[in-house]
């Protein structure tokens, strides 16, 4: 007799597609990221308050409501980039530096893992060494 005696014939039920339900993933919790009309609104009232100036004098010079520039400082309204640069000069600050300090209101930007990380071609045709600066794009 052989060691290789026939298999019995397996039943249906064994052949049936295994379903496993897929539950989501918890997700780790996420800081709120501001809103870039907070962060602005922020930088114009501290900015009005640090030279002690009032409400309707710095909308007076920026040539806006006094109701626009209030909601404008408590993050209720999007301002056009025209409306802004008249409120940081009227403030004394160009658009850029206005801009450059909402900016260091944002929290650092997590680290992107290199799997999420997509690296450009070099320039030229030339392969980065291992100390030349690369461009790296979040996907």
């Amino acid at each position: 007799m052989s060691d290789h005696a026939p298999k019995p014939a397996p039943d249906e039920a064994e052949h049936a597609a295994r379903v496993v339900p897929l539950t989501p993933r918890p997700e780790a919790p996420r800081a709120k990221e501001p809103l870039w009309r907070h962060l602005v609104g922020d930088v114009l009232r501290h900015e009005r308050r640090t030279q002690e100036r009032t409400l309707k004098d710095v909308a007076d010079e920026a040539r806006i409501s006094m109701p626009y520039l209030s909601e404008l400082e408590r993050g209720r309204k999007e301002a056009s980039s025209e409306v802004l640069a008249a409120v940081a000069r009227a403030l004394g600050l160009s658009l850029a530096e206005l801009l450059a300090r909402a900016h260091g209101r944002l929290a650092p930007a997590p680290r992107t893992t290199t799997s999420s990380v997509t690296r450009l071609a070099p320039r030229h045709g030339r392969t980065p060494g291992r100390h030349s600066s690369e461009l790296r794009l979040a996907a």
